[in-house]
């Protein structure tokens, strides 16, 4: 939490937390952190930390899955609602179907989801290739340069 007096933010995406329990704490400053839980192998695990000023407009939290979180924030004068999606991809030493398996649910949950402003956030410490997965649901090019395509 030190750190976080160093920086400005809304939202920090937490990634690999791997928790059993579940946890929602409010801390002193008011700031609030939601944290979801690991599989039965250990791995996992996401949330959020959420800065006082925006804590008032927290929905929900959700854990979609151990890798894929949900936070849903209210519209909040003309502030528009938004919801930030937080997902910590598997490493490129998973089976090819678990990590297709990864990007199908991501990509179905961002489409299930109706809010009109939606954001990704997450570790994808895994070398997609030329960015076909997450352009296929976002429509605009990621900010991941580990691609095999050059950018100019």
């Amino acid at each position: 939490m030190m750190q976080t007096r160093e920086i400005r933010y809304d939202v920090i995406g937490l990634t690999e937390t791997r928790r059993h329990p579940p946890l929602n704490a409010t801390f002193d400053t008011g700031e609030e952190v939601f944290l979801g839980t690991c599989d039965s192998r250990g791995v996992g695990g996401v949330g959020v930390l959420v800065n006082t000023n925006l804590a008032m407009n927290i929905d929900s939290f959700e854990q979609l899955t151990a890798r894929i979180g949900r936070l849903r924030l209210r519209r909040c004068g003309s502030t528009p609602a938004v919801t930030v999606f937080v997902a910590y991809a598997p490493t490129s030493s998973y089976d090819e179907d678990e990590i297709e398996a990864f990007y199908m649910d991501l990509e179905k949950f961002y489409r299930e989801d109706h809010t009109f402003y939606k954001v990704i956030v997450g570790d994808f410490n895994v070398k997609i290739g030329p960015e076909e997965r997450l352009r296929n649901f976002t429509s605009v090019p990621t900010a991941y340069s580990g691609t095999n395509r050059e950018r100019s």
